[in-house]
């Protein structure tokens, strides 16, 4: 057998020279590519476009009335982020948000950095493609044209030749500098040197710089208010995290997995880290997200999505439908896009292998408490569920966990005997878990016992309204606890106002021969799933 002939040190070092000149390319090229790039995004309740560079810093431009900040971005990476409109009635209002958002930065640092790192991958796509070019017509000129090449160069046509070439490449070139190379001349002052000695500047707010240029009272004011309404939350929802981690709560045995419930968040950042840290002490690895993430499922509301996607990141799995108020098609878009799961009647594999079924709630609404049918009727939703969850049933696959907004639209699929907990939210005010009796009309026998649960708001909101500085009321987190592919138990954590946690003892959900024992009265018969109370409250701690 011959041996394979290795290439000529000449060819060698043609080989690699030609690599090297297509990686220096590549990278000019793909340096060029990202410096002139721009995507648009959803940022602190505006449509935004962030504009990557090379300069280190975060600069964010806010507008013509309030003052543009800076601060360092911790590489050499930098972006220009310029906030356009707004859904806002108030600039206060919109001072508000912004302090809300900034004690919470989580989700929209994510948002940033998903922009940047996906302008990034394009433009080295976009640079090797670029570099590989030259290195082609190279190729393609042959060695006897190319040893011609400086002498037709030098011709009146070479001369031609490259200055048209020269055109070509700056008519291509400059248009996508065009906005990008006016150098602003902005002078920049420290935030604590805006505001004065007076006030207090929070420790994760000593690095940002202010535009100098915005010295009128009335933009200080505004600072001066969003920076207080930054310290209070920031204050408060740091202590009930740490708070959180210490809580006695029943922890999973080994053939146990939790999952955390949340519902009715509406624009509550401040809570997700909490919620998360409740849900990482009771030992979960699910989430299980029952609506209402927004108060009217507008873009601007993409800081909420992003916020709780930040919040949840790295549980194994994370579920949700959309609520009344996620109206709309954005929620669902974006937190699907976001890597949330929804349904569309389909079973799926939940927390501990359970069989796991959600539907969208049918109703959609503003910020009052109207209601507005769409499509089908909530009561066809729910007898369509019905019908999927006894389907599902009869195949062997029985539905553990029916996963809804509002818990009366599982009430039928109860009353068939068909699933064995039903979790909602929806109204605010929790209540349960409640045992309720099937009639028999399903595909289990008259008698079977399932479960019906609603959370109260995770965001503490009163009304559709929960962003601010602290809560406007408790907000409640439930811990599910799942065993052989079926909920066994139930565990009620709730902060208070005050920032006191009140947590629930763990209420086991017994089925068949575990139900015998039970006193009378503690299972409810009918389609109605008549509504009980949560165990008495076994623990409380109150945030330092």
């Amino acid at each position: 057998m011959s041996r394979p002939r290795l290439p000529s040190p000449r060819r060698a070092a043609g080989l690699v020279a030609g690599a090297l000149a297509w990686l220096t390319l590549a990278v000019v090229a793909a340096l060029w590519v990202f410096t002139s790039s721009t995507r648009a995004v959803d940022i602190a309740s505006h449509d935004a476009v962030v504009a990557p560079d090379l300069s280190g810093e975060i600069v964010l431009r806010t507008g013509p009335v309030l003052p543009d900040l800076r601060v360092p971005s911790g590489s050499a990476v930098g972006a220009q982020i310029t906030l356009g409109k707004s859904d806002t009635s108030s600039l206060e209002e919109l001072t508000a948000r912004y302090a809300a958002i900034g004690s919470q930065p989580e989700g929209q640092v994510a948002a940033v950095e998903r922009a940047v790192r996906s302008m990034a991958y394009a433009a080295a796509l976009q640079g090797a493609a670029l570099a590989t070019v030259p290195l082609l017509l190279w190729v393609l000129l042959g060695a006897e044209r190319r040893r011609g090449l400086p002498r037709a160069l030098l011709s009146r046509r070479g001369a031609a030749g490259v200055v048209v070439l020269a055109l070509v490449v700056v008519a291509l070139v400059v248009p996508t500098r065009w906005g990008r190379g006016e150098e602003r001349s902005d002078r920049w002052m420290t935030l604590r040197s805006f505001l004065g000695p007076d006030i207090p500047v929070p420790d994760a707010a000593r690095g940002v710089e202010i535009s100098g240029d915005a010295t009128t009272a009335g933009s200080r004011r505004l600072i001066e208010s969003a920076v207080s309404s930054y310290e209070q939350g920031e204050r408060f929802y740091r202590a009930a995290e740490e708070a959180a981690a210490d809580l006695d709560l029943r922890p999973p045995a080994d053939d146990e997995s939790v999952a955390v419930l949340v519902s009715d968040r509406h624009d509550n950042i401040g809570m997700d880290r909490v919620a998360r840290a409740i849900g990482d002490a009771g030992g979960a690895t699910t989430v299980l997200d029952a609506g209402d993430d927004t108060s009217t499922g507008e873009r601007w509301e993409a800081f909420s999505l992003d916020s709780v996607s930040a919040a949840f990141d790295g549980y194994d799995q994370r579920f949700a439908v959309s609520g009344n108020h996620d109206s709309g098609t954005f929620v669902r878009r974006q937190m699907e896009r976001l890597g949330w799961t929804y349904f569309d009647g389909e079973v799926r594999e939940g927390p501990g292998g359970s069989a796991l079924l959600g539907v969208d709630d049918p109703r959609s609404s503003g910020l009052g408490n109207w209601r507005d049918e769409k499509g089908l009727s909530f009561s066809e939703v729910g007898d369509r569920l019905a019908d999927a969850a006894c389907a599902a049933d009869a195949d062997g696959r029985r539905v553990a966990t029916l996963l809804v907004h509002d818990a009366n639209i599982g009430r039928d699929a109860l009353r068939r005997g068909c699933v064995d907990l039903v979790v909602g939210g929806h109204v605010h005010v929790e209540s349960g878990p409640t045992a309720v009796e099937s009639d028999g009309s399903g595909a289990g026998e008259a008698g079977t016992v399932g479960y019906t649960y609603t959370l109260g708001t995770t965001g503490g909101a009163a009304y559709a309204i929960a962003y601010g500085t602290k809560l406007r009321r408790a907000a409640n987190v439930a811990l599910i606890t799942y065993r052989d592919g079926r909920p066994v138990g139930l565990q009620s954590v709730t902060l208070q106002t005050n920032g006191r946690f009140d947590v629930t003892a763990w209420q086991p959900l017994l089925y068949g021969d575990d139900m015998d024992g039970v006193p009378a009265g503690e299972v409810t018969p009918g389609p109605d799933g008549a509504t009980g109370s949560p165990p008495p409250a076994e623990a409380t701690t109150t945030p330092r």
